[in-house]
């Protein structure tokens, strides 16, 4: 009888560098699974809408690749030690082969399934395990995690897809796509989403950054133009590697600047190693007594912020942008967390669950690592008292035409106003000036150094 192996797959919905599944198709027949988990142990992280979206369109092309290959993918529902246990039992399959993550369910799932599970590397430019300070421990300084990262550096070369598939005698049922009810529809809030998920795609998106990579140090401060990669939905689904990334622009020497960007996802995945909720708790504890504002006051401030009518064009560009199309600019995802945080006083963790829910890219561990250095709560973060201020930076980088993209009403403004129209056209007057948040941020860290404070609002 043919020896059967699982595949577990998670964020890693490729065949190209895929060392779980070469590893596994070298010793026998294989079937893939993906497990639809919504079990998780805090139903905080499960899986966001905007995600979902995107799941959607990269399991049915990872399907279809499958199937060019000789194999299939089964789909499951449910807690993923659970299912997989149960696979086991149906299939006769001896072991499950898989890649390591670093956000903390899944290492609970891993830990759960003990030795029948058999881990590979391949979601990292480097794995964590050799990447660690003079005590063992993860690195909490990027700058001191870079310059450890070089002697492990590069990668390897990636690993090609395997052309066949072995299958197993016999497929065990699964469930279809479509009843999973991924994919918006009353209303299809979704419809505007431009991007294409799938291996492919990945594949072509960075083709056609290596030919701009050149001009990423500068131009991917400008939200105005392209000059980002618009890779990260598709390494957060893991449809290509870091290792590909890396290797796809070499031979560019402006291609230093993208590198570190690329390696700041081999530095998150060290912290939320070291310190898993990470998304919950300050990695800073004094920041537990800042008194951010709650209340009904601040609640309308946050919903102004969600869709984008907080009177800074800015913001409010960005926030349009990550509603209609599921991604947002990278410099501008710095300048809306800042405002949130520091502007309007309201607590990042309020932010950070936006941007799960409606990033088609929100991981684990960007997505806390970046909140929580931006609201100066962090270890290594930027400092609380460190307020960017919105107008200057849109001018600064020459947002414009960003702004007249996202922000209709100011579509005929000239480019001297257009980053401080102030109320026209219907477009809302600043829910806040930036004097008066900043000073109101300044004098929040202030009370930090008393012995009580209360939320204000």
């Amino acid at each position: 009888m043919t020896q059967v192996a699982l595949v577990w797959l998670r964020q890693d919905l490729r065949l190209t560098d895929q060392p779980a599944i070469i590893a596994a198709a070298a010793a026998g027949a294989i079937i893939p699974v993906y497990v639809l988990d919504d079990e998780i142990p805090e139903p905080r992280y499960r899986i966001g809408a905007a995600q979902r979206w995107w799941l959607h369109g990269s399991l049915t092309r990872l399907a279809a690749d499958l199937e060019a290959a000789g194999s299939r993918l089964v789909l499951r529902r449910g807690r993923s030690d659970v299912v997989l246990g149960r696979l086991l039992a149906e299939t006769g399959a001896t072991q499950i082969h898989a890649l390591r993550h670093a956000e903390p369910w899944w290492r609970k799932a891993e830990a759960e399934l003990g030795d029948r599970l058999v881990l590979h590397d391949g979601n990292v430019l480097v794995p964590s395990r050799e990447v660690l300070t003079g005590g063992g421990q993860p690195f909490r300084i990027y700058s001191a995690f870079w310059r450890a990262l070089q002697t492990h550096l590069p990668p390897p070369a990636p690993l090609p897809a395997p052309k066949i598939l072995p299958p197993p005698e016999c497929w065990p049922a699964s469930d279809r796509l479509s009843d999973w009810k991924l994919l918006p529809t009353r209303p299809d809030w979704a419809a505007s989403f431009d991007m294409t998920p799938g291996e492919a795609e990945a594949a072509r998106q960075l083709a056609d950054f290596a030919d701009r990579v050149d001009d990423y140090e500068t131009a991917r401060n400008l939200p105005a133009e392209e000059g980002t990669s618009r890779l990260s939905p598709h390494l957060h689904f893991g449809e290509i590697s870091p290792a590909m990334v890396w290797h796809g622009v070499a031979g560019h020497a402006a291609s230093e600047k993208f590198r570190k960007e690329l390696a700041w996802r081999d530095f998150t995945q060290g912290v939320i190693l070291a310190l898993p909720d990470y998304a919950a708790v300050n990695g800073n504890r004094k920041y537990d007594r800042l008194p951010w504002r709650t209340g009904k006051a601040a609640e309308a401030d946050l919903r102004a912020w969600q869709k984008g009518r907080t009177g800074y064009p800015i913001v409010d560009a960005g926030m349009r942008q990550l509603w209609a199309t599921g991604w947002m600019h990278s410099r501008v995802r710095m300048i809306t967390a800042s405002f949130l945080v520091k502007h309007l006083l309201i607590d990042w963790r309020r932010g950070w669950d936006w941007y799960w829910d409606t990033l088609v890219d929100a991981d684990y561990g960007n997505n806390s690592v970046n909140w929580q250095w931006i609201a100066g709560t962090g270890v290594g973060a930027n400092m609380f008292s460190r307020i960017m201020a919105p107008l200057v930076q849109s001018e600064k980088f020459g947002a414009g035409d960003y702004i007249r993209r996202w922000v209709p009403e100011l579509a005929d403004i000239a480019d001297g106003k257009i980053h401080d129209p102030g109320p026209v056209n219907g477009y809302p007057a600043k829910i806040i000036g930036h004097r008066e948040g900043r000073e109101r941020a300044l004098e929040a860290a202030r009370r930090l150094r008393t012995p009580t404070g209360t939320s204000d609002d």
